[in-house]
């Protein structure tokens, strides 16, 4: 029984988008796992506070991830 847990920035995305995490993790887990797999296959997503995540010593806040979404790929 796969169980994959996301950890993420609370309050940046939708819950639509999480939705759709769910749904393309879970093709991708039974895409290398076997497709029997897909009743038992849990995914779950927690959020973290704004704020409360940091990345090199700086906290990490939604609006800093829509910045860093935003900027064009290097």
């Amino acid at each position: 029984m796969p169980l994959i847990q996301i950890t993420g920035v609370g309050d940046y995305l939708t819950l639509d988008q999480k939705q759709e995490i769910i749904r393309k993790v879970t093709d991708a887990v039974v895409s290398v796992e076997g497709e029997g797999l897909r009743p038992v296959t849990w995914v779950t997503i927690a959020d973290i506070q704004p704020g409360a995540w940091g990345v090199g010593g700086n906290p990490v806040t939604a609006n800093d991830l829509r910045a860093m979404a935003a900027a064009p790929s290097a």
